[in-house]
């Protein structure tokens, strides 16, 4: 019979369908804007974008109450239908509203909301931040009470949830995005590998891209002001470690502006002429030097740097042996890339592949440079250089001549000086999927 009560029941249907749609709509458009875009309207005045960013701080406590609120309502809708139909149609009626109410929900309160929202997010987010704030507010007890039974539960399992699981999810994100924009062309490789460059500097440690001591110039003290002088000129260095007695017995850094401004105010000065080099006290003008462990990570060194208001440090191991040195255009070449000057001509053509495409691979190449260089992936886990890598994989000190595959790649050793390898072969034994995809 259709009466008063029929039409009541029917409108509260359609209402509590509108309250799902809205839930439904809400969570995809909360949960899929950018926090990032939020900040930026919240900066330019926005109340509905700071409630927005308010509001998703927690997501896990957001989702929960809108879950609960979603449940309620469409549950009470399917009662509420199941009632009106029941009185229609009899005792198939059941059959038939959960047959309407599966697609009246499907489509008014499922697909329509959620397709709007996600192609809008941040202005949905806006919109509907003033009515899920209070949602929140008022579900939040229960939702606390529900989630704190959860984690209980996944404990029991041996399931932990991570309280900085959103910080790494951030990064995690920002990085597929960067990879997945590279692979639709939308960004270019040298700015996702700037940027992502910036962000792997906390997890990287200065033992991986320091010039190794076995390759440091460094000026005897022991040598006479006018050779140490003439070493400075001829260097492409600007500082060079000094050392007394032994190479790993640094007593200081020369910085070749301070020694010839020295030189030349030694020279202008009346009664002196060039023969007063021979007593010339190169000691005086060195700088102390500045030491730092090898397992600093690169962005607490860079920092460092900036507030010493110094471009150079010295590396050492736990017991104090000098391991090596680190400038800060170390750290900034694994943001963008190698810088070079003047003096670095001939030293940026580390790569030259040959027609079957093959790759010259200088030996001291770090694995993560030749990686950004065409888009490999070889562990990096174990070894900082390719000599490294194929002296850890071969398990010995490899001969010239000799080949070696793994991970995916034919290594061919072409040169060796001493124990050190400097050059090799490198290919990839079938095409590779670059890392961009």
């Amino acid at each position: 019979m259709i009466d008063a009560a029929f039409w009541g029941t029917a409108g509260a249907i359609v209402l509590l369908l509108v309250l799902s749609a809205f839930f439904s709509g809400s969570e995809t458009a909360l949960t899929a804007a950018s926090r990032g875009k939020l900040r930026s309207q919240a900066d330019k005045g926005s109340r509905g974008a700071r409630r927005a960013l308010t509001i998703t701080e927690d997501n896990e406590r957001l989702i929960g109450s809108v879950l609960l609120g979603n449940n309620i309502v469409n549950i009470l809708a399917a009662s509420l239908a199941t009632a009106l139909f029941t009185r229609l149609f009899g005792e198939s009626g059941v059959a038939l509203a959960t047959l309407v109410m599966t697609a009246l929900v499907l489509v008014f309160a499922e697909v329509l909301p959620k397709t709007y929202a996600i192609t809008n997010a941040e202005g949905a987010a806006a919109r509907v931040s003033p009515i899920i704030s209070v949602v929140v507010f008022v579900f939040s007890p229960v939702v606390s009470a529900v989630r704190w039974f959860v984690r209980g539960v996944l404990r029991i399992f041996g399931v932990k949830i991570d309280p900085d699981s959103n910080v790494l999810a951030v990064r995690e994100e920002i990085q597929g995005a960067l990879q997945l924009g590279h692979s639709e062309g939308v960004v270019e490789k040298e700015d996702r590998d700037r940027i992502l460059g910036a962000l792997d500097l906390a997890d990287r440690t200065v033992e991986e891209i320091m010039l190794h001591r076995s390759g440091i110039e460094m000026i005897d003290a022991g040598n006479t002001p006018e050779d140490i002088l003439n070493q400075c000129l001829a260097s492409k260095h600007t500082r060079l470690p000094i050392y007394k007695d032994e190479p790993e017995n640094i007593i200081g850094v020369i910085h070749a502006k301070d020694l010839l401004r020295a030189v030349n105010t030694l020279l202008r000065t009346p009664g002196e002429d060039a023969s007063s080099l021979a007593d010339f006290n190169v000691i005086e003008v060195a700088m102390e030097p500045y030491f730092v462990p090898e397992t600093t990570p690169l962005d607490d060194q860079m920092r460092q740097f900036l507030a010493r208001h110094t471009h150079f440090a010295l590396v050492v191991d736990e017991y104090g042996a000098l391991q090596g040195l680190i400038t800060l255009e170390d750290i900034l070449e694994e943001i963008v890339g190698e810088i070079t000057d003047e003096f670095d001509g001939g030293e940026d053509n580390q790569l030259a592949q040959s027609d079957d495409g093959t790759f010259m691979v200088e030996g001291n190449m770090t694995i993560r440079d030749l990686n950004r260089a065409n888009d490999w992936s070889l562990p990096d886990d174990e070894a900082n250089t390719v000599a490294g890598l194929v002296i850890h994989e071969a398990q010995m000190i490899p001969t010239v001549g000799q080949v070696f595959s793994f991970h995916g790649f034919r290594f061919e050793v072409t040169e060796k000086q001493k124990n050190r390898i400097a050059t090799l072969k490198v290919r990839p034994l079938q095409p590779v999927v670059t890392s961009g995809l």
